[in-house]
């Protein structure tokens, strides 16, 4: 069996450059121009891939909402009740909600959509409300319930994520009620409609003029397809382009040189999430723990993060940022340190040869797939520094960059030597990340899956979620991520 472990590289945030002229800077401009690699995909707000998170945000709104502090706030429901024993949310709808086509927001239409998302359920099992929920119910035009079979913490966090418990219009709904076979139409409640698809070339939203809440100053968001880094980045020089958001969206030279030019804004988050790699323990060479600790300490992140970050992004030494709740452990860092990487390499039999630039042992190189999106900057860059320091410790990694399906696949199936595995930031961290660990749904399953206390692990995960003990999950939430930093 495929075993996978994890180092962790830097703490990212997002980056934003916008052009004067933008709809930002100029309030009389009334269209923005964005760009992404692909289009937006058919818009179920039930389903993933290849729906892009970001425009399910612009068109779908959930029963509450995530602040910038961690906090939850209202959202399609206005307030809501929670039961002495944290197994009943009872919450009340707004009344000035409708759908974009001009069908009513109700508890009916969130029933409809809960129907829907749980006849799925077992492709949503990565998120630990999914098994917990045990009945839900219109009780009146304007009041759902939602009944758990257990106390289960994040609740209202999991309820707040973009996916998959987002509100469809009735009237989009396939005529047997099933979306994960698709939708009739992208049709939601929040402050943006898709109104045209024009494959390989551009996604239109326009502003919902029926919003309940602050309408959006710009009327169209043009979503242009530009697949490359490179073009993107001549794209927002020449004026094509209003705005680039997101890591990878291009390359951290090219953010440093246009955040200089003239009448060009721009701005960095704080971390929202790790830029991690996942190591495939169960075959090949790195199935060998001192494989695994040589690859932790012959990696100078440092170098990589003024290298390829420009010193934009913090060094990380553990999964989750120590700022995130349950997470703040005083963990020790792998310290890079070539003389050690060796040390490890030599006791795992991979050998230097004389007149050879690459270890061997029983005749065969020290070879190491590292794989990632081919057309995110970020990920490139970053592969391309991990193969030059890989080289000074004698290990070569085979770069292979594909498209986004295609890596996710490998993700799953575990098909690789080293993949890109980031965490996805608030508010999934650390709750939903290590609820996804119980499952092969993510690289991070296959981080586990071969380890002898995975049982064990599984166990403290479950504890965790389900734990109303503020010290119980502490303690759990601590021994979880303290063997997974062990095991390297």
């Amino acid at each position: 069996m495929r075993r996978l472990t994890l180092f962790f590289l830097c703490w990212f945030g997002a980056a934003l450059l916008m052009a004067a002229g933008s709809a930002f800077a100029e309030p009389d401009k009334t269209t923005i121009v964005y760009s992404h690699l692909s289009n937006v995909g058919p818009l179920n707000p039930h389903m993933y891939s290849p729906n892009q998170m970001f425009a399910q945000t612009m068109v779908y709104e959930a029963l509450v909402r995530l602040e910038t502090d961690g906090s939850i706030a209202p959202s399609l429901a206005e307030r809501w009740d929670i039961s002495p024993d944290g197994t009943r949310y009872t919450f009340f709808l707004r009344k000035d909600v409708t759908f974009s086509d001009g069908q009513p927001f109700d508890a009916h239409a969130v029933e409809k959509n809960f129907r829907a998302i749980l006849g799925n359920a077992k492709r949503h099992q990565w998120l630990g409300i999914t098994d917990k929920i045990q009945a839900y119910e219109a009780i009146d035009a304007h009041t759902f319930q939602l009944t758990l079979s257990a106390p289960y913490y994040p609740c209202l966090l999991d309820l707040s994520m973009t996916r998959p418990f987002r509100m469809l219009s009735p009237a989009a709904f396939p005529d047997d009620g099933d979306t994960s076979k698709g939708i009739k139409a992208p049709v939601g409640t929040g402050p943006w409609k898709l109104t045209k698809i024009a494959l390989g070339q551009y996604d239109r939203f326009e502003r919902n003029e029926t919003y309940w809440g602050a309408k959006p100053k710009a009327k169209i968001v043009l979503v242009k397809v530009i697949p490359d880094p490179v073009s993107r980045t001549l794209a927002f020089e020449t004026g094509e382009i209003d705005l680039i958001y997101g890591l990878g969206q291009i390359n951290f030279d090219a953010f440093s040189r246009l955040r200089r030019m003239p009448g060009v804004s721009t701005a960095v988050s704080g971390p929202m999430g790790t830029m991690s790699l996942a190591l495939n323990s169960g075959a090949g060479p790195t199935k060998d723990l001192e494989v695994r600790q040589a690859i932790q300490h012959f990696t100078d992140k440092d170098a990589l993060i003024k290298g390829v970050t420009l010193n934009s992004q913090p060094k990380a030494d553990t999964l989750f940022s120590p700022s995130i709740p349950y997470c703040d452990m005083g963990l020790p860092a792998y310290a890079f340190d070539l003389e050690k990487a060796e040390t490890l390499l030599d006791a795992a039999g991979w050998k230097q040869v004389s007149g050879k630039k690459i270890r061997e042992k029983d005749g065969v190189p020290l070879v190491i797939d590292c794989c990632f999106i081919g057309n995110d900057a970020a990920h490139k860059a970053i592969a391309e520094v991990l193969q030059a320091q890989a080289a000074k410790a004698g290990v070569a990694l085979n770069l292979i960059g594909e498209e986004p399906d295609s890596f996710y696949r490998r993700q799953k199936t575990g098909d690789f030597g080293m993949i890109v595995n980031s965490t996805w930031g608030p508010p999934s961290e650390p709750h939903a990340m290590v609820s996804s660990m119980l499952l092969p749904s993510h690289a991070d399953y296959m981080a586990q899956s071969g380890l002898s206390m995975k049982p064990e692990i599984d166990g403290w995960i479950r504890d965790a979620l389900v734990s109303i003990d503020e010290t119980e999950r502490t303690t759990l939430y601590r021994r979880i991520l303290t063997t997974l930093h062990e095991q390297a």
